[in-house]
């Protein structure tokens, strides 16, 4: 732990190779018909989801290892901003109803 190594070490004991992380990862993508993305973007979708899904922002951070909130704060701005909409969207909303 703490060595930014995968936590899971393949049958032979040693840490992964990120080259063949990646291709296993693009393998697995493909034979379920996905688009391919990079491995690190579950890590955004990750957090996208948790914000979306009303998760606070601080426990997102830790859960990045992010030391600033301001970068995960910056990085998921577009997700605020959306969400703040809908939020005002459903406020003005519930305010036309008679």
């Amino acid at each position: 732990m703490g060595n930014g190594l995968v936590s899971l070490p393949p049958r032979n004991g040693r840490p992964l190779d990120p080259t063949n992380l990646t291709r296993r990862f693009r393998r697995l993508l493909h034979s379920a018909e996905l688009r391919t993305i990079c491995f690190h973007d579950l890590r955004h979708s990750t957090a996208t989801l948790l914000l979306e899904q009303g998760v606070d922002l601080v426990v997102i951070k830790e859960l990045l290892g992010h030391a600033n909130i301001g970068v995960t704060a910056g990085v998921y701005t577009h997700v605020r901003l959306r969400l703040q909409r809908e939020a005002m969207t459903a406020l003005g909303n519930a305010l036309d109803r008679p």
